[in-house]
């Protein structure tokens, strides 16, 4: 048997909360990509969820402590996703979703820096830098700047696919309203 759920209806956004996403955005994504590349609070956030994410991985085996930084600035914004996605909330769906996008543009600067390891980092002197010692691993240090640039290229497709979801959502409130119920058999 097909699992049904019931599909509330997503909640509509006004004229004024949709063109402040919009304005949000773009601000989030010229403080990112312009400049220092730094988004005051946004980025704070994020630096205290990566230096968390390194011993709460760390509990689970020490090789995961230095994938743990980047794993935990990623896991906080996809749960805050997860929960208004499931309250069907466009506004916190799409800002939670900008949030991710904007932690991978951080994670494709960073990355991009393994070798250079020009970036500031927490801590002492002696602290390794999370991406030198991945790629290191993964024998692809050589790389770290093409990839740097491929894991932002594809953060900045994300918002941009985020974003478009927004617009689509703001512009066509009456397809935020659903019949009530789902059915995955109804697409076949």
């Amino acid at each position: 048997m097909l699992w049904v759920q019931d599909a509330a209806p997503w909640k509509n956004i006004s004229l004024p909360s949709g063109g402040g996403l919009l304005v949000l955005t773009g601000f989030i994504l010229w403080m990112a990509l312009t400049g220092e590349k730094w988004v005051w609070i946004l980025d704070g956030a994020n630096l205290l969820f990566h230096e968390a994410g390194h011993p709460i991985f760390g509990l689970l085996s020490e090789r995961l402590m230095v994938y743990g930084g980047t794993l935990g600035q990623l896991v906080f914004p996809t749960i805050v996703w997860w929960k208004f996605q499931r309250q069907r909330e466009v506004a916190g769906t799409y800002v939670s979703a900008l949030w991710f996008g904007e932690n991978w543009l951080n994670i494709g600067r960073y990355m991009a820096d393994a070798r250079a390891q020009v970036l500031p980092l927490v801590g002492n002197g002696d602290r390794i830098h999370d991406w030198n010692e991945i790629l290191v691993r993964w024998g692809l240090l050589n790389a770290d700047t093409a990839l740097g640039g491929l894991v932002r290229f594809m953060a900045l497709i994300g918002i941009l696919a985020a974003t478009g979801w927004l617009i689509w959502r703001w512009c066509n409130p009456q397809e935020n309203r659903s019949s009530g119920r789902y059915d995955p058999r109804s697409v076949l």
